[in-house]
This record gives C-alpha cells, structure tokens and sequence, in this order.
C-alpha cells in the first residue's frame, strides 16, 4: 500500500509531493533464512583471504575492509551468498512495486555486491550509487554502539538560504535522517539517495553486505 502523506485544514491543503522511500524488513520475510553467524563467518573468512581487497584498502586509507574493488563474485565463493541473492531479489520486487516502477520487458537485476567491514573508528563518508536503480544493505554485525546509517535530503543543495528545520520537526522534514537497523535486517533506497556510516564508536566490527540492482 502507498501512503499519501498530506492534511487539510479548512480550505487550506498542503500534500507531500515528490517522496523519498525507504524500504525496512527482516531478510527472513522473504525466501530461505538467512544464518547470522554464518554469514558473519563468511564475510570474515573472505576478508582474511582477500589480498587485493586489503592492499587497495591500505592504498586508499580505507580504515578497515570492503571487497567493493576486488571481489566480484560472492555469490560463486560462498553458497550462503547465492541464497542471499535469491531472498534480495524477492525484497527489491517488493520495493519496486512500491515504487510503481513501470519496468517494461526489463527487470531490476543485481550487478554489484560487496562486503564491509568496519573496525572502531572507520567510517564511510557521504556518497551515492551512480549507474544504478536500487542500492541497499543487510546488516550481519551491528555492536552495541555501532554507528547507524545517516541518509541525506536530496534537495539539500537546493535549499540555499532557507533556515535550519526544529529539532521535533516531523521525519519527512528533516534534512537528515539517522536509520539503526538491526542484525537480520535489508534497507532499500533508490541510488540516488546521499547517505553515508559516520565513525564506528564501537569496540567491535560494524559488518554489513551493500549492493547495488541495475534495469536490464
């Protein structure tokens, strides 16, 4: 079901126009369970044995490890990736319903997937998915005081001198929204949305897997 978000007072009426989505759910609703510890293991076992991974991570002073730049075949190395596709592809048919995509003879397909891994103090600074339709992450480690994931007003560049929202200002105004998802959990957003994971605080490993969905 598609909210509409709006109100009328007497012969006023203010509506929310050109929405921001975010999709929410336990990987679980959809296809074949998903094992936390199992892909915790998996995750980490695959950074051990990355070396290009770690050496482009040291080259770049990317504190901590993402198999973005080296691995493009998760799903071929591990048994439990290949599951994972199957149950994303079932979340992003859901979300791209929501959305009301009209997708022709074409379908939204995974062309990218990689694995973070970040340590106490790594961070992953504001950025977008260019060259692709939906993006999102399912969540495998988030310690107690993990960072969560910060999206960005895509307007934000647009509002030049208009001033700060309240701090109570509703959801659907803020300039910024701070999203904690839980161990399980898989967020969607199409690629355009800005976000960003400020600085891990956490002793332990913040691990997460991202990826990207393109029309094809």
């Amino acid at each position: 079901m598609v909210a509409r978000l709006g109100y009328q007072r007497g012969m006023s009426h203010i509506e929310s126009l050109f929405v921001t989505r975010l999709y929410r759910a336990a990987l679980s609703e959809h296809g074949k369970p998903i094992d936390p510890a199992e892909m915790e293991n998996s995750c980490l076992v695959i950074a051990d044995d990355d070396e290009a991974g770690q050496d482009w991570c040291e080259a770049n002073g990317y504190i901590g490890y993402t198999s973005y730049a080296s691995l493009a075949d998760l799903a071929w190395r591990f048994p439990i990736f290949k599951d994972l596709v199957k149950v994303l592809d079932k979340h992003v048919a859901e979300f791209a319903k929501d959305l009301q995509f009209d997708l022709g003879e074409k379908k939204l397909k995974l062309d990218s997937m990689w694995i973070n891994i970040l340590p106490e103090g790594g961070i992953h600074t504001s950025h977008i998915h260019p060259h692709s339709v939906i993006s999102g992450t399912t969540y495998v480690a988030m310690p107690k005081g993990t960072s969560a994931l910060k999206l960005e007003d895509p307007r934000l560049p647009m509002m030049m001198h208009a001033p700060l929202r309240l701090k109570k200002a509703a959801q659907e105004l803020q300039s910024f929204v701070y999203v904690k998802p839980n161990v399980g959990e898989v967020l969607l957003w199409e690629s355009w949305l800005r976000h960003e994971v400020p600085m891990n605080m956490a002793e332990d490993d913040r691990i997460s897997v991202s990826f990207n969905y393109g029309w094809e």
